[in-house]
């Protein structure tokens, strides 16, 4: 006789979850909130729908904090494995020239989910529109909508963080579990912009500039790539995957403080040697000309360095290489690509189990992990549904 799954939540998570466990062993049943699956697997889309890196899997699980609780679901199922396993359904990929993944040209993110979703219909997975959790009952049967109790011999949560509340993903489900006396940790921003108490009249000639070909680090931590100047501070791919150690300095000190590398392809002995040899006269122009450097970026130094220090080669220099910018806070939480927090990792066991309770499982976003962006967040979603789908499989 098949058992049942209810998994609550249709993500990312969820979807890879429900297409992989098998149908010969299991009735599946997805409840989500909302009328429509993956909302937020779509709003993602509309950035750049890159849905996973290339990089070595050695170098990608290391991308996680931390990495070793993902670590097995990663060499499950890594990149590559979700590469091919896309491509059997139609959906042909290719590696941009940042190293992620993408449909092929001309392939909308709708149709990445219905081509999902079909396997799912193929598989006989059922889905519940419109069924919002609302907890336990006394039995510990699922309650939906206040009113509608699901008996289950496995229960899957892929409930999402606490970002972009309109796709669904709210994060009210802690206080439902808080009840259940199992441990959860308040959603903080990742992936998100952090705020700079910028100089009005340069962020008034300067908003909306990239700063592009960068690095930015903070503690141990170093990121290259591009970050672009706002009126609340900072936002870009360089200072989102250190936002580990920035939210770490920001939580200890309510401040932190990153340094820019505003030269990357020059070390502190070329510049030097440029900004010596030059005829040019002006420094500005020596940035400009010599050391081809934006408007932007000549504004940062200008802005953020005394005169002296300025006008003074060698100082300049260091600075070009390691200039500090305090950052004040984060953005808001609805305004963030992701967040931190949600379950305790010490309350789930290797297979992603609640320890607290048996048979119920949680998976994706609503677990305590950070990912940068790039396609990680969605690559560790991918891995945690198949690799539970397996261990659900090989129960007897």
């Amino acid at each position: 006789m098949k058992k049942s799954v209810s998994i609550i939540g249709g993500g990312p998570a969820a979807l890879l979850l429900a297409a992989f466990l098998d149908p010969q062993k299991f009735n599946v049943t997805i409840y989500e909130k909302n009328k429509t699956l993956g909302r937020k697997f779509l709003v993602a889309g509309k950035g750049g729908f890159n849905l996973t890196h290339s990089e070595p899997i050695a170098q990608l699980v290391e991308r996680y904090t931390p990495s070793h609780f993902l670590q097995e679901a990663l060499l499950d199922f890594d990149n590559h494995d979700f590469q091919k396993w896309i491509d059997t359904m139609g959906i042909p990929t290719y590696i941009g020239s940042s190293k992620r993944i993408y449909p092929e040209i001309g392939i909308k993110p709708i149709e990445v989910l219905n081509a999902i979703l079909d396997v799912l219909r193929k598989r006989g997975v059922t889905i519940q529109y419109q069924h919002t959790w609302t907890g336990w009952d006394s039995d510990h049967n699922l309650v939906f909508n206040d009113a509608i109790e699901v008996q289950s011999d496995y229960t899957v949560f892929a409930l999402g963080g606490g970002s972009w509340k309109v796709t669904g993903s709210d994060g009210t489900w802690l206080e439902l579990f808080k009840t259940q006396g199992i441990e959860v940790i308040p959603f903080k921003a990742s992936n998100c912009a952090y705020g700079v108490n910028w100089n009005p009249d340069f962020i008034d000639l300067y908003e909306g500039n990239p700063l592009k070909n960068i690095a930015v680090s903070c503690g141990d931590k170093s990121q290259k790539g591009e970050v672009v100047l706002t009126r609340f501070g900072l936002e870009g791919n360089a200072i989102y995957a250190i936002s580990p150690q920035i939210r770490e300095e920001l939580n200890d000190k309510q401040n932190a403080t990153i340094f820019l590398d505003l030269k990357t392809t020059l070390s502190y002995d070329d510049l030097l040697h440029k900004l010596k040899k030059s005829t040019l006269k002006k420094t500005s122009e020596k940035l400009q000309k010599e050391l081809k450097m934006s408007p932007a970026q000549i504004g940062l130094l200008k802005i953020y360095l005394s005169k002296e220090t300025y006008l003074n080669s060698e100082l300049l220099a260091q600075n070009i290489k390691k200039l500090p910018i305090e950052i004040m806070g984060f953005a808001l939480l609805d305004e963030a690509i992701s967040t931190t927090g949600g379950v305790n990792l010490n309350a789930l066991d290797e297979n992603f189990e609640l320890k607290m309770l048996k048979n119920h499982f949680c998976i994706g976003e609503m677990i305590d992990l950070d990912a940068p962006t790039g396609g990680y967040l969605l690559q560790s979603c991918f891995s945690m549904g198949v690799y539970l789908a397996r261990h659900l499989n090989s129960i007897p």
